[in-house]
Order: structure tokens, then C-alpha cells, then sequence
């Protein structure tokens, strides 16, 4: 197999990508701080919300999240204690303790994610873009 070398371009390329990846990261944790969130118990948050139905449990979060599961369930510890999770028993399978939001996590995720979205429509076309030149 040939390697292909880089160019200056291509390494700015990419430089850019990971400072516009980044860019969003810190906008997203100074969001998530601002409602007292961490940026770990935001993202739990949003994959509980976006997980299947009957898959949101701890082994599942440690996944999403890349965690080790009992680094996930120290997590989730934090999030019940915080009143924003719910443990409840699995309707098909009762010995498995789903993960569901409180009222008070949803109000709160969906905030964030509604200034998320705004940011990543204002994002969008500079990653574009620069997806387009990665790809050349």
C-alpha cells in the first residue's frame, strides 16, 4: 500500500477541523456549567434521552459514554442524587433497572439542546466546508 504524504493544506486542514471541533466543546461545557451540569452528566443526559426504548441502563451509558460501567454508575449515582434520573424495572425484562429522566433533567436538556442546535446550524457551514477539503 502507498502512504500518501500531507501537505501544508491538508495539515491545516486539519488543524482547523480540531480547533472548530473544540470551539464547540468549550461552548458546550460553559453551557452545560451554566445549569450546573458537568459536561459528562449533560452528555449522559442527552444519551439516556436518545436511547431506545428499554436500552437506557448503565451498561449502555458506560458505552455511549465510553466509560468503564462502574464509572457509569457512579454517574448515574450523581444524577439520581440530583434529582435528574430515575431508576425503574424493565417492562420486558424486570431484572435489568432502566434509566429514565425526571421532568426537572428534561426542562433542563432541552434547553441546552435547543442552544446546541442553534450552534451547530451556525457551525455548520465552516464544518462543511472543511469535511469537503478533508475528503480531497
Amino acid at each position: 500500500m502507498t502512504r500518501r504524504s500531507l501537505t501544508a493544506a491538508d495539515y491545516g486542514v486539519l488543524a482547523d477541523f480540531r480547533y472548530a471541533l473544540r470551539r464547540f466543546q468549550a461552548f458546550s461545557e460553559a453551557q452545560a456549567a451554566a445549569l450546573g451540569l458537568t459536561p459528562q452528566q449533560h452528555q449522559a443526559l442527552l444519551a439516556i434521552k436518545a436511547a431506545p426504548a428499554e436500552a437506557a441502563t448503565v451498561g449502555y451509558l458506560a458505552d455511549r459514554l465510553v466509560l468503564k460501567p462502574h464509572s457509569a454508575s457512579g454517574l448515574v449515582d450523581r444524577l439520581a442524587s440530583l434529582g435528574l434520573i430515575e431508576r425503574r424495572t424493565g417492562s420486558l425484562d424486570r431484572r435489568r433497572a432502566l434509566l429514565r429522566l425526571t421532568d426537572k433533567a428534561e426542562v433542563v436538556l432541552s434547553d441546552l439542546s435547543l442552544i446546541h442546535g442553534e450552534e451547530i446550524r451556525r457551525l455548520r457551514p465552516l464544518l462543511i466546508d472543511l469535511l469537503g477539503k478533508l475528503g480531497e
